[in-house]
């Protein structure tokens, strides 16, 4: 997002900061409602047009959007979304994925509550990575001609019991309403969120073998000490890496794996 819509967002996640510092807000429903909300705008193209619309009043936008979610959300849920479009935002679109994003927190926020968030963020890796080594779940679960009704049952039989509801639901509203998103997209942003909630980045660790208890420690130290920031180390063992192993943080990519050392030789040898 660019310009307003950022200030706007930016706006939207202090307000759901600010209403789930509060305890008793249930944190789990206010996600279920904004999901909804998320859900009705997307299919409603002309509504969210005029919620969105800059030469509309920002009361008037809120008034409407109060009249529509009345009876159907509880009130948490509507002064948070007739806070949102009482704001403006650069594209109609913006507004859609930020009840998106506030959706998702809101569930890491009742994962964070239980004390479960590190087990979301371990299980939404994983998860991912089940996906990328089976083209044909992959496939099953991107398929656009299945329903999504058969998409959630096949995510409950692969989930459900095994994984915290919370990474369930998680996984099941991107699935079946993945918004033009690709599923290895929706779960990097995911973790992401997960992440945010203790202001602290991601490492997927690749390595031949699996590593030590210490040496995860002093691989997250140092990260941590290199980046200022704690770290969340996403471990995966692949032995094509033949020793060593690679870092990614974002975009960036540290290498120190035997296989990038002979590839560097072999360009050399070959130039």
């Amino acid at each position: 997002m660019n310009g307003a819509s950022r200030e706007a967002l930016a706006a939207a996640r202090e307000r759901l900061d600010a209403l789930t510092d509060n305890t008793s807000v249930d944190a789990a429903k206010l996600a279920e409602e904004l999901a909804a909300v998320t859900g009705l705008l997307d299919r409603e193209v002309s509504l969210r047009r005029v919620l969105t619309d800059p030469a509309q009043a920002g009361e008037a936008k809120a008034e409407l959007a109060g009249r529509l979610l009345a009876g159907q959300v509880g009130g948490e849920t509507a002064d948070l979304v007739t806070g949102m479009v009482r704001s403006r935002w650069s594209r109609s679109r913006d507004l859609v994925d930020a009840i998106e994003e506030l959706a998702s927190t809101a569930e890491l926020i009742a994962a964070q509550r239980s004390g479960a968030l590190d087990d979301v963020e371990d299980e939404l890796f994983r998860f991912g990575r089940i996906v990328a080594s089976s083209p044909e779940l992959r496939a099953a679960l991107a398929e656009r001609g299945t329903e999504a009704a058969a998409k959630a049952e096949l995510l409950r039989r692969l989930l459900g019991g095994r994984a915290n509801p919370v990474t369930e639901r998680l996984v099941t509203r991107l699935v079946t309403r993945p918004r033009g998103r690709s599923l290895d997209g929706g779960l990097d942003a995911l973790s992401k969120l997960a992440a945010d909630r203790r202001d602290r980045l991601v490492a997927v660790v690749t390595s031949a073998v699996p590593l030590s208890d210490e040496q995860k420690r002093r691989l997250g130290d140092g990260l941590a000490r290199l980046y200022g920031r704690q770290m969340h180390l996403n471990l995966d063992v692949d032995p094509g890496v033949l020793g060593g192993i690679q870092v990614r943080i974002g975009d960036e990519v540290i290498n120190g794996t035997i296989a990038d050392r002979l590839d560097e030789v072999s360009r050399r040898m070959a130039g």
